[in-house]
């Protein structure tokens, strides 16, 4: 069984006096900004403007992405109600749509871009001279990789050893193009699809790279940099009744946890939540598995609690998502988990690769 423990941060200081703070970050994800793209992963003109003008009405501080996350690593205080605005996959809408919204509300925001439709000049996708502009009102450009490829598949006829060389050269092409053309890079990918496992997220810790999975969750300093949280805010999640309760989470009180690693098999997936001491609502936590409603859940003493799902899940991507009242009952703590079930034809690499 894989075991994760949370890596632990500087304290943060608040002085007596001082303005309000925090110590992590929720991260909204965006995709299209259109109202005729697939639902899944668009929002409309008009909810994008909804979300900004709640953002600003509000009084949520929109932070560079960059910034905030150095900040965290280095237990520098965030000011309450920060948060941060991203968008995958550099569709011209974001542009034409989204960036005229950002740009009047004065928010930073950052784009992860796959290089390979931009530099085929695909009329759905941005040029850098629009990234030039929107990089001067506060947009900041980052690596989703060249082809946007499922990073944990072999081609065929490919040696383990030249996947690893071919994940190196996505990602180093696109660093390469962000610094040539927009003069520097924030160090930062978003896996495509969201996928990663062991041997990906060691390689990006080697190219320095902070990284980004799909799971739902808030960033903070016990967080793991090369498989960060982000919460959806397209699609089904695109409602502003769902978004507050997500601007407003926290991370879950724990010390570690046990997931049996990234792949799913034929059994449903379980995993180990280990509490921090405190005075928590742990009672009232509910876990949910996608497609399938709630979990089991089975405490094994009162910090530790095993989360099983009802059914093994479906080829593809599963999660189960976990949350919990703070003490006021205004806010929640928030957990995710992604595995990935892998078809037999699909040739992922499941295990990790040892190097020679």
């Amino acid at each position: 069984m894989t075991f994760k423990k949370l890596l632990v941060a500087g304290a943060v200081v608040l002085c007596s006096g001082a303005a309000l703070s925090q110590d992590y970050l929720p991260i909204l994800q965006y995709h299209h900004v259109d109202a005729s793209t697939p639902r899944s992963t668009s929002v409309s003109p008009a909810e994008f403007r909804e979300h900004m003008d709640y953002l600003k009405d509000a009084g949520f501080q929109v932070l560079d992405l960059a910034q905030a996350l150095a900040d965290i690593k280095e237990g520098v205080a965030l000011p309450e109600k920060a948060v941060a605005i991203t968008f995958d996959d550099a569709y011209r809408n974001i542009y034409q749509n989204g960036f005229p919204i950002l740009k009047e509300h004065g928010f930073p925001f950052t784009v992860f871009i796959n290089t390979g439709p931009i530099e085929q000049r695909h009329r759905n996708f941005l040029t850098w001279q629009q990234m030039q502009e929107m990089q001067q009102s506060g947009g900041m450009f980052a690596n989703h990789t060249v082809s946007h490829p499922y990073m944990l598949r072999l081609e065929e006829g490919e040696t383990t050893e030249q996947w690893q060389q071919r994940m190196t050269d996505e990602v180093n092409t696109v660093e390469q193009l962000l610094v040539e053309k927009l003069g520097q890079s924030p160090k930062m990918l978003a896996y495509p699809y969201g996928e990663s496992n062991q041997q990906i997220r060691e390689q990006m810790a080697e190219l320095g790279m902070i990284a980004f999975g799909q799971q739902s969750g808030v960033v903070s300093g016990h967080s793991d940099f090369t498989n960060l949280p982000r919460f959806p805010a397209a699609g089904n999640y695109a409602k502003l009744s769902t978004l507050k309760t997500k601007l407003n989470a926290q991370p879950m009180p724990l010390v570690s946890y046990q997931d049996g690693g990234d792949f799913a098999g034929h059994e449903p997936v379980s995993m180990t939540l280990n509490f921090k001491e405190g005075h928590y609502r742990l009672q009232e936590l509910s876990c949910y598995v996608s497609g399938q409603g709630r979990a089991a859940l089975a405490w094994q003493n009162e910090t530790t609690l095993t989360v099983t799902a009802n059914d093994a899940f479906p080829i593809g991507r599963g999660r189960i998502n976990c949350t919990m009242p703070d003490k006021t009952g205004r806010h929640y703590y928030w957990f995710s988990n992604v595995w990935i079930r892998a078809a037999a034809d699909q040739a992922y690499v499941t295990e990790k690769v040892k190097k020679s």
